[in-house]
């Protein structure tokens, strides 16, 4: 089972914080997906997602934050794809627009294995990640 709630509040931006409860996987990423998408239709263009609740997450929950990724990218139009790559290569790049919080060491681990860390943001206290927009 999967709980998905969303908040905002007011940083520099607006920030919507998806506070997600439970696993991510095959059956349960279509919620989180639909979710996501809601926000962002609604006009949710910072997200902050807090995976304190979160116990495990497969490639499925993966491939809805990376599309998120690149909606939120989209709309922005902050950088070109060839730019982007080349940030991305060097370090220098963070999407401004998704950022993670509150993430178990097993869950982190998931997320730097895929690679994940090279373009999103992983900030322990959510204070600061908020900060951050």
């Amino acid at each position: 089972m999967l709980d998905i709630k969303s908040t905002t509040q007011t940083a520099r931006v607006p920030v919507t914080i998806v506070h997600i409860a439970g696993d991510i996987d095959s059956s349960t990423y279509p919620l989180f997906q639909s979710h996501v998408d809601e926000q962002v239709a609604q006009g949710a263009r910072h997200m902050l997602l807090d995976f304190r609740e979160v116990k495990r997450i497969s490639s499925a929950g993966l491939r809805v934050i990376h599309n998120l990724f690149n909606k939120l990218r989209d709309l922005h139009k902050d950088v070109n794809d060839d730019e982007l790559r080349k940030k991305m290569s060097t370090g220098e790049y963070k999407s401004p627009y998704v950022k993670l919080t509150n993430l178990a060491p097993h869950i982190a681990d998931v997320f730097t294995l895929g690679g994940f860390d090279i373009y999103i943001a992983i900030i322990d206290d959510e204070t600061e990640a908020l900060k951050s927009f």
